[in-house]
C-alpha cells in the first residue's frame, strides 16, 4: 500500500468518524430538548411552595412584564430569570453573582410554566447560597474614638524643643480611629465599618452604646467594638500601651430577653453561655491587637499586657468589646510619638492589623476561638 492511498484512507474513515458523531451528538441534542420540552411544567405556585420549602419564610415573587423577567426572593436571598421559548436554554441567576443555565420558564396560554429542571436548578442554587449563610462572620465593627466636645479627656503638657505643646486626648483618639476606619472599609469593603463619632462632637457613652447595639445582623453575624484612648498619670515615668476587656466576673445583659418568652427558665443560661462567649473573644481581640503593637511599633513603646476592668462602653455592649490605651500623655518620650504624624498612622496599622487577624481567624474557625 502506497504512503498516498493509505492517507486517502485515514482521511475518508476520519470523514466517516466526525459525521457519525455529529449525526450522536445530534440525537442527544434532540433527545435533551424532547426531555425539556416534555418534561413536568410547574405553576407559579406550586415553585412557590417548592422554594418555600428551604426555609422559613414567605417566598415572594415580582414579574415585569415588559421584559418578560422575574425574582423570587426570601429571607435575603433572590433568583433572577427572564422568561424564553418553549425547549430554549434560559439564564438565571442567584443573588446577583451565581449564574445558572436551566431550561428556560415559558408563557403558555398567559400563564408562566417552569421546566422541573429549572425549579431543580434554582432550588440547588439557593441551597448553596443559603449554605454560606451557616459560616458565622464578623459583619460590622464599631471604633469609637474617646471623649470629644467638652469632653476633653486625658491632658498632656511638656516642652519639647523649648516649646510648649499641650497634647488632648479626644484629638488623639479622633486622628487614629479616623484612620482606623478607613484601613478596616479598604480591607473589608463587605462589612459595616462606623464611627460613634467622625468630628469633635461628644455622643454621650449611652450614646455610643446605643449605636452599637442597634446594629442590626442575621444568625450568622457578629459585631466587635473597639474603644480607642490615650492615658494619663500621677506619675509621668509611667508610659506604654495596653489593652483592656470586661472582667469575667462580671454580670452583664447580652441577650433581648424579649425573644425568649416561651423559655424563660432558660434565659441565664443562654446569658451564661453567650457571655462567656463574649468574654473569650474580647481576650482574643485584645492579644491579636497587643501582638501587633508589638510587632508594629517595636521598642519605641512598652507595652503593660492585657487587663480587666469594668469600663462603661465595654460592660454595656452586646457584643466582644475592647478598650484601647495608646499610650500616656502625661509621659514626655510617650508625647513626642503622639506628635509625630508617622506614629499616630503607626497606632492605626497596628489596630487594623489585630483586628484583621481576629476577623480572620474568628471567620475562618466558623466563630468558634479557644484561649491559649
Amino acid at each position: 500500500m502506497s504512503e498516498k492511498s493509505g492517507t486517502q484512507e485515514t482521511r475518508s474513515d476520519r470523514r466517516k468518524s466526525n459525521v457519525l458523531i455529529f449525526f450522536l451528538l445530534f440525537l442527544c441534542c434532540s433527545r435533551l430538548l424532547s426531555e425539556q420540552i416534555t418534561s413536568k411544567l410547574l405553576t407559579l405556585d406550586e415553585v412557590l411552595i417548592s422554594l418555600g420549602s428551604l426555609q422559613e419564610g414567605a417566598v415572594e415573587f415580582r414579574w415585569d412584564p415588559f421584559f418578560q423577567s422575574g425574582v423570587f426572593s426570601f429571607s435575603g436571598h433572590y433568583a433572577s430569570f427572564r422568561a424564553g421559548a418553549p425547549g430554549e436554554q434560559g439564564i438565571a441567576m442567584i443573588d446577583g453573582k451565581e449564574i445558572l443555565v436551566p431550561p428556560s420558564p415559558f408563557i403558555e396560554k398567559g400563564q408562566l410554566r417552569f421546566p422541573e429542571a429549572f425549579v431543580r436548578s434554582l432550588k440547588k442554587g439557593l441551597e448553596d447560597a443559603i449554605r454560606e449563610d451557616a459560616f458565622f462572620r464578623i459583619a460590622a465593627v464599631i471604633v469609637d474614638p474617646g471623649h470629644g466636645g467638652k469632653d476633653t479627656g486625658a491632658l498632656g503638657n511638656h516642652t519639647i524643643n523649648g516649646k510648649p505643646l499641650k497634647l488632648v486626648e479626644k484629638d488623639i483618639t479622633l486622628k487614629v480611629s479616623k484612620d482606623l476606619h478607613d484601613r478596616l472599609s479598604a480591607g473589608f469593603p463587605d462589612k459595616q465599618i462606623l464611627l460613634t463619632r467622625d468630628d469633635d462632637t461628644y455622643p454621650s457613652l449611652n450614646e455610643r452604646v446605643e449605636l452599637a447595639n442597634s446594629v442590626s445582623l442575621k444568625g450568622n453575624e457578629a459585631v466587635i467594638f473597639i474603644s480607642v484612648h490615650a492615658n494619663a498619670s500621677f506619675n509621668k515615668t509611667v508610659r506604654g500601651y495596653e489593652v483592656w476587656y470586661l472582667k469575667p466576673d462580671y454580670q452583664r445583659t447580652v441577650l433581648d430577653h424579649t425573644k425568649y418568652e416561651d423559655s424563660k427558665e432558660l434565659i441565664p443560661i443562654f446569658e451564661h453561655m453567650l457571655q462567656e462567649e463574649f468574654i473569650t473573644e474580647s481576650i482574643m481581640i485584645a492579644k491579636s491587637i497587643l501582638k501587633q503593637f508589638k510587632e508594629t511599633l517595636g521598642n519605641a513603646l512598652p507595652s503593660r499586657g492585657i487587663k480587666a476592668e469594668e469600663w462603661f462602653v465595654v460592660r454595656n455592649t452586646r457584643m466582644p468589646a475592647v478598650l484601647v490605651e495608646l499610650g500616656f500623655l502625661t509621659n514626655e518620650a510617650d508625647a513626642r510619638l503622639f506628635i509625630d504624624e508617622a506614629y499616630l498612622k503607626k497606632f492605626s496599622e497596628a489596630l487594623y492589623k489585630g483586628i484583621r487577624d481576629f476577623i480572620i481567624e474568628f471567620e475562618n474557625s466558623g466563630g468558634y476561638t479557644v484561649v491559649e
